[in-house]
């Protein structure tokens, strides 16, 4: 599969004046950084393209916060007996909904009175597809689509499920379409985040990383005001609104990306290789990098890897190094998914309004993006993640103990402010744990860690309607005991980037 020869072996030929002639090898990290550069506008404006799939990503998964929500209704002849009730113990004629019944799928499909697993189903549905479509997808970026096809054809999956969910009839159909939706958008992140970091030098990966997080707070953001505008209209309006611009988004996506240097290099593809390296390097260098550059200084045979659609999966799970990693961070993927998706779901069952809840919300993702943006490179990893998660977790326990609304409402958002944070770092750090050849694979194994969170927790927040502690009190126990898996794992803050599990064993 792989030998020990060198990768970029050192010629006495004159060359470009960008490469050190101090070093015996230089590795493939080391080519690509002299081939980028000094750092270009152009660089991040292509990493900002690619990030953007989180913003519709965001749409996808918390839409269901607005179109499935429970409705406020009222009785039809005000009475202290009425007004007091439980909706499914008076008789439908005495009570009506406060607005037209096609606002939310619970009013049009009368599913105020279903089981709580009915209710659930197709945001537990739309998570279930997120796994599914997580392991059956993520090997193929790393095996023979890519990561740019791969986030193309995700992207379109995710959308044309979107559009037909608007005109889906009753709630199996509907729940049928969240979990292809799901399917479909399981990569997105993974291959966005991938791609984009693997496009730009090392002094700007972690920052290009950070971009898809804030795309995905912008994102998240856009839900309530788009909701609140169409307050009183149909929540199949809220479908089309997002769907529609996110298919536009995916044809533009395939024609103006490029593909992942690295990526091509171990699959041998030598003149694509050096074409998205001429398309990313700075305009200083473009000039430099002829073909004759690239054939005296890349052995071309050394690291090309199996394509079999699996080997990447293999190679994680034969591997028991690798396999002790994505075992230890995959639970602390687990733990932050919990209160990452389980928090927006259940503010429901808080006691302040929804729309202001969730815009606190997703307002709070940004200064969790922006320090982690600026910080990143000054961040311990394993430290960050272990108090984080631990303050997430007591908080979320806490603002449900008190009943005092702006004090709940405050731990509630350091809860999830701290728990976005913990996701961040998270998948940077997954991102750094694992060599070229199994990256995507791996982060997108943490990335359905912390979905398989996602799948749970609307049915905990459905059982918690009554009782806080049902939901956020074991969001907080879950994140809090997970964080502390983070001790097994090595640190990874300033190292290079690896390509084969070989390098990565020998570091």
């Amino acid at each position: 599969m792989t030998d020990q020869s060198p990768l970029i072996t050192h010629t006495q030929e004159a060359a470009p004046p960008y490469i050190p002639r101090n070093h015996h090898c230089l590795t493939l990290d080391d080519i690509i950084e002299h081939c980028i550069g000094e750092f270009d506008w152009s660089q991040m404006l292509h990493a900002i393209l690619i990030s953007f799939a989180w913003f519709f990503d965001a749409q996808q998964t918390f839409i269901s916060v607005f179109t499935d929500s429970q409705p406020k209704w009222s009785c039809i002849h005000s009475s202290s007996s009425c007004d007091n009730a439980n909706v499914c113990e008076l008789p439908r004629e005495s009570w009506s909904w406060n607005l037209p019944a096609s606002t939310s799928t619970i009013s049009e499909w009368s599913l105020e009175c279903a089981n709580p697993i009915i209710v659930g189903l197709p945001a537990s549905s739309f998570f279930m597809g997120c796994l599914a479509g997580g392991f059956a997808l993520a090997t193929l970026a790393d095996s023979t689509l890519g990561r740019k096809n791969m986030l193309v054809v995700s992207s379109l999956v995710m959308s044309l499920s979107g559009v037909l969910a608007a005109v889906a009839t009753n709630v199996w159909i509907y729940a049928a379409l969240r979990f292809v939706c799901g399917f479909g958008r399981a990569t997105i992140g993974t291959c966005a985040l991938v791609l984009s970091t693997e496009l730009v030098g090392k002094k700007w990966r972690g920052s290009a990383g950070i971009v898809g997080f804030l795309c995905f707070s912008l994102g998240f953001l856009s839900l309530p005001a788009e909701a609140y505008l169409l307050r009183g209209y149909s929540w199949r309006l809220i479908y089309l609104l997002t769907s529609v611009p996110s298919l536009l988004y995916s044809i533009l996506m395939y024609f103006a990306v490029q593909e992942s240097p690295r990526w091509l290099f171990i699959k041998g593809r030598k003149e694509e290789f050096i074409q998205a390296l001429r398309s990313i390097a700075g305009s200083k260098n473009r000039s430099r990098l002829t073909e004759s550059f690239f054939n005296e200084t890349v052995n071309w045979g050394e690291k090309v890897q199996e394509r079999d659609i699996y080997s990447a999966m293999k190679i994680l799970l034969k591997k028991g190094s690798a396999l002790r990693r994505i075992a230890a961070v995959m639970a602390v993927g687990f733990g932050v998914g919990m209160i990452y998706y389980g928090m927006p779901l259940g503010l429901g069952n808080l006691s302040f309004d929804l729309y202001l809840g969730v815009a606190l919300n997703a307002l709070s993702e940004f200064p969790a993006s922006f320090i982690t943006f600026f910080l990143i490179g000054k961040l311990n990893r394993k430290s960050s993640i272990l108090g984080l998660t631990a303050v997430s977790g007591i908080c979320s326990v806490a603002c449900v103990l008190v009943r005092r609304k702006g004090i709940q409402m405050g731990l509630e958002l350091v809860s999830f402010f701290s728990a976005c944070t913990a996701t961040n770092v998270v998948l940077i750090y997954a991102l750094e744990l694992f060599p070229t050849c199994v990256r995507n694979s791996a982060v997108s194994m943490v990335r359905q860690a912390v979905v398989l969170a996602g799948v749970l927790s609307p049915m905990l927040v459905a059982a918690g309607k009554h009782n806080g502690l049902i939901s956020y009190g074991v969001f907080g126990v879950t994140i809090g005991l997970c964080g502390w898996f983070v001790v097994w794992l090595p640190e990874t803050k300033g190292r290079t980037l690896c390509d084969t599990m070989e390098e990565e064993e020998y570091i």
